[in-house]
């Protein structure tokens, strides 16, 4: 069974960093991509960062300069840098794989910008 686990989410400061890690684990066949989205209160679920197997990595307008998406394929991991965060960057974060059978999501880490 394929399941994604989000770590690294909590409260920081406006202009504060954070690392968000995603760990995937089980069998998983042909990965097309990977990547993050957030939901903050009251809105739809909205597309972080993502970044296909093979092509160019797409970033929201809005993180554009200051999250950065990776992925270490050996451990199964991906990661998502966020830095110069601003409180409209609160939400919650999801890490999300898609491969050719189906898509999986984590369970999602709160993260909260505030002074």
């Amino acid at each position: 069974q394929v399941q994604l686990v989000e770590s690294g989410g909590g409260l920081v400061q406006p202009g504060g960093s954070l690392r968000l890690s995603c760990e995937v684990s089980g069998t998983i066949f042909s990965i097309n991509a990977m990547g993050w989205y957030r939901q903050a209160p009251g809105k739809e679920r909205d597309l972080v960062a993502l970044r296909p197997s093979g092509g160019s990595t797409t970033y929201a307008d809005s993180v554009k300069g200051r999250f950065t998406i990776s992925r270490d394929n050996a451990k199964n991991m991906v990661y998502l840098q966020m830095n110069s965060l601003k409180p409209e960057d609160t939400a919650v974060y999801y890490c999300f794989m898609d491969t050719v059978y189906r898509d999986y999501w984590g369970q999602g880490t709160q993260v909260t910008v505030s002074s």
